[in-house]
């Protein structure tokens, strides 16, 4: 899709985006309400779409797709506005939970999707377990990794709060960091520089920013109240779900996915392992074969 971005808003230069490391896949893009969304789209079946979290983008899916492509399903992988090879409108305030959910239902909806798969993991699960629950229509079933709804009532880390700090106060988010920093092994410094190539300066990372300041840390902040919801139709669902959790999870520990299973009624989470926060780059390609072999059988 052709056309200059509105001001206001950052696209990232073609040439970055290219020749990345084991990411062979072109994006395919939509403009919803001003911003070009670009999305991965891969292969032919029922679809499977996979939503990153933060900093991450579909780049974070590049090893997780081929075994589910390759058994016969189309796999979809978004970047939100602010990531990846989506336009980054530059101003901090831009950027909400409903606003986030808002423009990946106007993507899934352009796509009309039917018996998709949901594939959620960090900032991914509030945004893809609401879609689900607010579009029973288009997901069938639930892969849940490393995430959950934010109510408010959970728990944060002071380690993660003084991160929450960090980022408001500096505006050139160290993406490249953060992403080593949640993985077991150190995945190199090829993928590293994947992560950060989007990017360009400080006013481009906005959306890298927001994640964690709107974060609902009380029941009283935006997005607990819809976090609550969905939490509370999850208890209720009754659609197949896999729940994966990575065994060494720095940010969000195994017992957390327990607890995690334990309140939304959902299976036992099935151990990763040797796999950081980011499992995606740890255990991709076995990931991808677990979630295959689920949705065969």
């Amino acid at each position: 899709m052709g056309g200059e971005p509105r001001e206001g808003v950052f696209r990232t230069p073609e040439e970055r985006l290219q020749g990345l490391p084991d990411f062979p896949f072109d994006s395919r893009y939509i403009e919803v309400d001003g911003v070009r969304l670009a999305y991965l789209d891969e292969g032919e079946g029922a679809p499977v779409v996979f939503f990153h979290g933060e900093p991450t983008w579909s780049f974070l899916w590049r090893k997780v797709i081929p075994p589910v492509r390759d058994a016969g399903y189309r796999c979809i992988a978004p970047d939100y506005a602010g990531f990846g090879r989506s336009d980054k409108p530059t101003e901090l305030e831009w950027y909400s939970y409903d606003r986030h959910v808002e423009l990946m239902a106007s993507l899934l909806e352009e796509l009309d999707l039917r018996d998709a798969t949901a594939v959620v993991h960090d900032w991914g699960g509030p945004i893809g377990l609401r879609l689900a629950v607010e579009h029973p229509d288009w997901f069938s079933r639930l892969v849940i990794m490393d995430t959950g709804p934010f109510t408010g009532h959970q728990q944060m880390s002071e380690a993660w709060l003084a991160f929450r700090d960090f980022v408001r106060r500096e505006e050139d988010v160290p993406v490249g960091f953060l992403v080593r920093g949640g993985c077991k092994n150190d995945p190199g410094d090829e993928v590293i520089a994947a992560y950060e190539a989007p990017y360009i300066g400080g006013a481009s990372k906005a959306g890298t920013r927001a994640f964690p300041l709107i974060l609902p840390t009380s029941p009283e902040m935006p997005g607990a109240e819809q976090g609550k919801r969905v939490a509370d139709a999850l208890r209720e669902d009754e659609r197949p779900a896999l729940v994966l959790w990575a065994d060494s999870d720095p940010v969000l520990p195994f017992s957390v996915g327990e607890r995690v299973s334990s309140r939304l009624g959902m299976p036992a989470p099935r151990p990763v392992a040797d796999a950081g926060h980011f499992l995606q780059e740890d255990a991709g390609p076995e990931i991808g074969a677990t979630i295959a072999e689920w949705l065969r059988a």
